[in-house]
């Protein structure tokens, strides 16, 4: 692979602009007025070969801004449609985004760059193509934060202040995120050419997602079906995942659905406070579509969307292929399971697949939504219980009513007694499975604060150092309480 060289910033490579005129839109960013450079992600950019002085320099500010489009790229606007909250749209877009081009990673695979709140486009639905400069530090903060928990994310390269400002409820100041990922085509994306009867895009959008996503399944017999199980397979671990952090997407429209499997868009997304599967945090899901608990069941429904748009390509016989994707979408709610059971089993310490097992994390959850304890802290104390004396009081501590949580925690380690590891090998086991730092909308909305009116970086950059590593010991313990009553914030907005 040809290193990039520091007078060509960023080595383009880009094969979705080979698609068909009707898959996007060719279009410049919008030029902003004094574009500055308030958060790089280093490691990123090493990650990309990209260098680093390069991206800090006035070109490189530049082109992140959009101020200048490279020569060696053409940047787009990609359509698409999507269910929001369950009702159809047929055209969406990029309204506010840019696709500048694709890189190649170190590890040999293909990513998007894109810049968003990069100016109007034609999907731009009498927006502004802007967004406010609080919006892109929390997607910064939220998918770095996703990566280090090990969770499928696109990723943030950088955050650039515009020197504009932006009309949302007030005056905010503008910001430009520069997002990275696999590839923004989303299940939204065949809904658009599937809405128009448009099945020669619609087969061509599937190819080429097989090729750049799915290579090793483009000469078996019947591909298409296999496209659709590998869909359902990792959307399935994708959300078992977020539920396993106690993590909200928000707004889980098919539009905001990644046929990658990748979490996309952070709008009114959050952590879970106190453990309850009802927890909503988007201000506009007044009815509970898409809180903690409804997010397997959204996502199967999603996956039927996404079925029905390639239903023709894997068997041209309607009834034939029906009982196909009837099947196929039948494993989802095992496939979660699996992957959900597997992964709060560890949670638990239950490495071991005991027929225990399930009344134990059913009992735990059960105690902790009576006694609405924090989601996070819950099983992190759990797992430094078993550590010493001091440590279990402290457990404990976190429950108003001991009587239940002592029955529990007996049966507990004495299950724990089955398992072919010491308890303190359990517990040290345990701790890389639940995290101590996330981040926390309180946190969040303070740092955006400090940033948008005080011009203050240094809790944004704080926070993230602690969030690089969530599941070890830091000094700023103060980042891993949860919101005072006065702190806790309920809802929040996509805010773009």
């Amino acid at each position: 692979m040809k290193k990039t060289s520091k007078s060509q910033i960023f080595q383009f490579d880009n094969t979705y602009i080979n698609l068909p005129k009707n898959f996007y839109q060719k279009i410049k960013p919008v030029p902003v007025k004094k574009p500055h450079l308030l958060k790089l992600n280093n490691e990123l950019s090493n990650y990309f070969n990209l260098d680093i002085d390069s991206l800090k320099s006035n070109l490189g500010i530049s082109i992140l801004s959009g101020n200048k489009v490279p020569a060696n790229t053409t940047p787009l606007a990609m359509v698409y449609a999507g269910h929001q909250f369950g009702n159809f749209v047929d055209q969406l877009g990029d309204g506010r985004a840019v696709l500048l081009g694709e890189i190649i990673a170190r590890n040999g695979k293909r990513y998007d760059l894109q810049l968003k709140g990069s100016g109007q486009t034609i999907f731009s639905r009498q927006g502004d193509g802007r967004s406010p400069l609080g919006p892109v530090i929390r997607e910064y903060i939220m998918s770095e934060a996703m990566h280090y928990l090990g969770i499928p994310s696109t990723r943030s390269l950088s955050i650039i202040s515009t020197g504009e400002v932006v009309k949302r409820e007030r005056i905010e100041p503008g910001g430009i995120l520069v997002r990275i990922s696999s590839s923004h085509i989303r299940i939204g994306t065949f809904e658009f050419f599937r809405a128009r009867k448009d099945f020669i895009s619609v087969k061509k959008l599937a190819d080429y997602t097989i090729k750049r996503h799915f290579p090793e399944i483009l000469s078996s017999k019947n591909k298409y079906k296999l496209f659709l199980d590998k869909t359902i397979q990792s959307q399935a671990k994708l959300v078992a995942q977020w539920m396993n952090v106690g993590f909200i997407h928000g707004v889980m429209n098919t539009d905001n659905t990644s046929i990658s499997g990748q979490t996309i868009d952070y709008g009114p997304c959050a952590f879970m406070n106190n453990f309850d599967p009802n927890t909503v945090y988007s201000f506009i899901d007044v009815y509970g579509r898409y809180s903690y608990g409804n997010q397997p069941k959204i996502m199967l429904w999603n996956l039927s969307k996404f079925a029905e748009c390639i239903s023709f390509l894997i068997n041209e016989n309607n009834e034939k292929a029906n009982k196909i994707i009837i099947n196929s979408l039948s494993k989802f709610s095992q496939l979660f399971d699996k992957f959900w059971n597997k992964s709060i089993s560890e949670k638990l310490g239950l490495f071991e697949n005991m027929k225990e097992n399930r009344n134990l994390i059913e009992k735990f959850l059960e105690i902790m939504f009576e006694q609405k304890t924090d989601f996070t802290l819950t099983f992190r104390k759990l797992s430094e219980s078993l550590e010493n004396q001091e440590k279990k009081l402290k457990f404990f501590s976190l429950f108003k009513n001991e009587k239940h949580l002592t029955n529990w925690y007996n049966n507990w380690t004495e299950r724990l007694e089955k398992e072919k590891y010491s308890k303190e090998k359990i517990a040290e086991k345990m701790k890389k499975k639940n995290p101590l730092f996330i981040p926390r909308n309180h946190l969040i909305e303070k740092c955006i604060n400090d940033a948008v009116e005080n011009s203050d970086f240094s809790m944004v950059n704080d926070l993230l150092e602690v969030l690089k590593k969530p599941f070890e010991y830091n000094k700023k313990l103060s980042f891993s309480d949860p919101p005072k009553p006065n702190e806790d914030i309920k809802n929040t907005f996509c805010g773009t």
